[in-house]
């Protein structure tokens, strides 16, 4: 059942242990696999390798094919090594010699790069999308609470007046500079790498040009050598971009739990999006974002783990790359669940007015006096030394008002400007 058997029998423990999970991550992968087998059949039906009649019966087994995985019914049993094991066999079942055919002039090592950067390129188009309603979300809550004031801190410590609608589209913004890293990731992927064979080519004259067009990539991977080092590279390429994304919602998910917590108060969750303790029955626990967070902190530790597999090989295939699709892959599905949880939740969450009116707010305000002062034309030094006097008297008066003007600033968000910036970036 091994495409590289050779009638010589290898231990069970060896294949145990060579195999590992593969066969259930390749599951994943079966969609993208039959996908690179169309264009295999169509190509080698146009060089000639394979009759027309022989290309139409492949093409009328793949369909099946397709439509068990699509049905759930398509499974990967123990005497097969991969998806790709699998496929040919049930080609070579279907229409015979024929299915024998299919792997001319071809590798698994560019057939597991096709179905990679496939099973990436699509992954990441659909993490754009996802990007990009929590953009569209946090930016609608930023309009909504604009001008609903918030306590900025610097070291934990009360700092400068700030506002609702600064942070939810502090966050939005940062999200484009993930969606420039979703783009960067996807660049890569969105290459052929099928011809490249075990890394060296093949003696066959083969059209890579009709297989990249044929599969919707953008462009391929000329160089043979370079297809094959590209194994790894991809995956630490999308990790990157991920991590990105993951330190973001982490970092919003550390502010949710933080602003609702009794000390600060600044918002709340309504209970269904609580939950509670076996014990205390005050309690209202931020779960879901305590859980966002931990699970982004565990997807920004991936970078590190697919450079640790990959940084120390040559040049070439090495079975080392196998590891790579055991941390991608759960931590793609787990981003993924994040955004999605993220997207259901905000729109609960409960914005408290007024928070200012406490009197320990009252230093926030003391860079506008202290600016006030200047305009007056008082100097910058000065006017420092006399608010800090005043503070340490105790007979400070805040103005409790802001008059930020610039670009950016808590009275000019910018918010039309920063939505434009998405969409040149989406």
């Amino acid at each position: 059942m091994k495409l590289w058997e050779k009638g010589i029998p290898t231990d069970k423990q060896i294949d145990l242990f060579t195999v590992g999970n593969d066969r259930e991550l390749d599951l994943i992968l079966a969609k993208h696999d039959v996908t690179g087998n169309i264009a295999q059949a169509k190509m080698l039906a146009k060089i000639g390798l394979i009759t027309n009649q022989e290309c139409e019966d492949l093409l009328g087994a793949l369909a099946e094919i397709q439509e068990d995985i699509k049905a759930g019914n398509f499974t990967i049993e123990d005497s097969f090594e991969d998806v790709h094991s699998k496929v040919e066999y049930l080609l070579t079942q279907k229409v015979g010699d024929a299915g024998k055919k299919i792997h001319t002039a071809r590798s698994r090592n560019d057939q597991v790069l096709v179905d990679m950067n496939l099973y990436l390129k699509e992954e990441v188009l659909q993490l754009k999308q996802q990007v990009k309603s929590l953009f569209d979300l946090l930016m609608t809550s930023a309009e909504k609470y604009q001008n609903v004031l918030l306590p900025g801190y610097t070291h934990l410590q009360i700092a400068m007046p700030s506002s609702f609608g600064m942070w939810f589209s502090a966050y939005a913004e940062s999200l484009i500079d993930d969606m420039s890293m979703l783009n960067a990731a996807l660049k890569v992927v969105d290459q052929n790498p099928l011809g490249s064979a075990a890394g060296y080519g093949s003696s066959f004259p083969i059209d890579r040009t009709f297989t990249t067009k044929e599969m919707g990539f953008s462009t391929l991977k000329y160089n043979s050598v370079a297809a094959q080092m590209s194994r790894g590279k991809s995956e630490k390429t999308v990790s990157f971009a991920m991590a990105s994304v993951a330190g973001t919602l982490s970092k919003f998910a550390y502010d949710v739990c933080l602003y609702m917590s009794q000390n600060f108060d600044f918002i709340g969750l309504p209970a269904n999006l609580t939950t509670g303790s076996s014990i205390m029955p005050h309690k209202k626990n931020p779960d879901v974002f305590e859980l966002i967070r931990g699970k982004c902190n565990k997807i920004q530790s991936l970078p590190y783990e697919l450079t640790l597999i990959t940084n120390n090989l040559p040049s070439g295939y090495h079975r080392d790359l196998q590891l790579l699709k055991e941390g991608v892959f759960p931590a793609i599905q787990n981003l993924k669940a994040c955004l999605d949880i993220a997207i259901f939740s905000i729109p609960d969450i409960k914005v408290k007015e007024n928070i200012l009116e406490d009197k320990k707010y009252d230093y926030l305000f003391t860079v506008d006096t202290l600016n006030e002062m200047v305009s007056a034309g008082i100097p910058f030094r000065d006017a420092y030394k006399e608010v800090a006097l005043q503070i340490e008297a105790g007979n400070y008066k805040s103005p409790k008002a802001t008059k930020h003007t610039h670009e950016g600033s808590i009275n000019n968000l910018c918010l039309a400007e920063i939505k434009e910036k998405m969409k040149s970036s989406y």
